[in-house]
């Protein structure tokens, strides 16, 4: 892992959100970011239990205070979690590693958790590795996925919805986006002129689905325009809001998630995933960008018995397809793998050229110790705004996006496997998405070799493999 990235990514997100008090942990490990101060309790009967047990516990302990223990807004809400502040992000130590300690002994004799952080879903993990800093594209360079052969018929189209950064201003001048509405892009540029993070990314993954489906109604909802991060209290009514906007969709293909220190998932997204479980929506979540074999959520849900018909998890294979590419979260929780290094897509659209400065970034190894030449070394640079601004030395270059961008990213692996999800409903005319996507598994023929497991790899038809250079073997 990269740790000066971490805390470039922590300290950006940090900014972003200038109203909440953000932590790392534990040990600044760099798995996840959380809401210092305040954790997660079910509403009702368990929140009240959590804030008396964690009054009475610091009440008990020198040097706690039990003074700002209580609950901080409504006592319900749609997503059914409550927020327990438990101490003042200003003064002292973090109270949450604290709280939950506080309530370990209640959990173990009621055999299920009662209280969690409150963290930050983003989609790039917190390592700062998205898994890198979107390229234009080489002008004249078609789509990777190229448009697949279809044509778009309103009675059939599988709706798909996009939960991400919105659209930007000019997405219609790009083709294949006809049939792709959602919420506008806030706030495209800085007052510079230069593009925002992550602007163009949900642009870029609705180019994706409609490349490799273009059966397809496609709408992207802005719900991570915060530089690609929302707390986990606010996510789970935010996807709410999300599915009710439209109606419950046939897939919704969401490229962010954290890591816990729990295997159980999310407090804040439980009630979204039993109203999920209910419908006939499959929900295909990226695996993440941490290079890790820690679950990934709510990707991880796959692996949930409860959960697994309703989720698909996806990792990205590097640009040869061959294997994982390296900045790919994997394990045995993570369903099916599909390309996600140097992908092209749309990323703005053709009404005018935006520039985007970059700093030179001094990387020239793989971070996640693979022996190719992966994208945390090409292109060598990363986005001023994705760092301090303040490292490096050498003169930053700037470029100019007008239409297609290279980007990679587990982000970007997500779409594709979504799109061949709904590309098989419209091929078998097959209504329901987890059947497809159990049909569409069940007969893969096509592999990849991911830390020396055999997993099945879904690789659209119109893909290009994209050469990687491997290292030289030794005499």
């Amino acid at each position: 892992m990269a740790p000066q990235r971490f805390h470039e990514q922590f300290r950006h997100i940090q900014r972003s959100m200038p109203d909440v008090a953000l932590a790392m942990g534990p040990d600044d490990d760099g798995h996840f970011l959380y809401e210092k101060g305040v954790v997660l309790a079910r509403d009702g009967a368990e929140a009240r239990v959590v804030e008396d047990t964690v009054r009475a516990h610091f009440t008990e302990t020198r040097g706690l205070v039990p003074d700002h223990v209580r609950r901080t807004g409504p006592g319900t809400n749609r997503s059914g979690i409550t927020r327990i502040q438990v101490g003042d992000p200003a003064e002292g130590d973090d109270g949450v590693p604290h709280a939950l300690r506080a309530l370990t002994e209640a959990e173990g004799r009621r055999g299920h958790r009662l209280v969690s952080r409150n963290h930050v879903v983003h989609i790039a993990p917190v390592n700062a590795c998205p898994g890198d800093e979107p390229v234009p594209a080489p002008r004249g360079e078609p789509a990777n996925p190229a448009p697949e052969e279809g044509r778009h018929d309103p009675d059939t189209a599988v709706g798909v919805l996009v939960v991400d950064t919105g659209l930007v201003h000019d997405h219609g001048a790009y083709p294949l986006l006809a049939h792709t509405t959602g919420d506008p892009q806030v706030s495209e540029t800085d007052a510079d002129g230069l593009l925002r993070q992550y602007v163009g990314h949900g642009t870029f993954i609705a180019g994706i689905v409609a490349a490799v489906a273009p059966n397809t109604d496609i709408t992207v909802r802005g719900t991570l325009n915060d530089v690609g991060a929302i707390l986990e209290s606010e996510f789970g009514g935010k996807l709410f809001e999300a599915v009710e906007q439209g109606g419950w969709p046939d897939i919704i293909s969401l490229s962010a998630g954290t890591s816990t220190e729990s295997a159980v998932g999310l407090l804040g997204l439980d009630a979204f995933m039993r109203e999920l479980r209910e419908q006939r929506t499959l929900l295909v979540a990226a695996a993440g960008n941490n290079g890790s074999d820690t679950p990934f959520w709510p990707a991880a849900y796959a692996s949930v018995p409860e959960y697994a018909d309703s989720v698909l998890s996806v990792g990205a294979l590097r640009g040869d397809g061959a294997s994982e590419a390296c900045f790919s979260n994997h394990g045995p929780w993570v369903g099916v793998y599909a390309p996600g290094e140097r992908l092209t897509s749309a990323l703005t659209g053709f009404d005018a050229p935006v520039p985007y400065v970059y700093q030179h970034s001094t990387y020239d190894a793989c971070r996640f110790g693979l022996g190719y030449a992966c994208t945390c070394r090409f292109p060598r640079h990363t986005g001023v705004l994705s760092d301090t601004g303040e490292s490096g030395t050498a003169k930053p270059d700037q470029v100019m996006f007008d239409g297609l961008a290279q980007w990679s990213g587990t982000s970007f692996a997500t779409p594709a496997a979504a799109a061949l999800v709904a590309a098989h409903m419209t091929a078998h005319k097959e209504r329901d998405p987890r059947a497809a996507r159990r049909q569409l598994l069940s007969s893969l023929t096509e592999y990849a070799d991911v830390r020396g497991a055999h997993v099945p790899a879904l690789r659209p038809p119109t893909w290009r493999p994209v050469p990687v250079a491997l290292p030289a073997r030794s005499a």
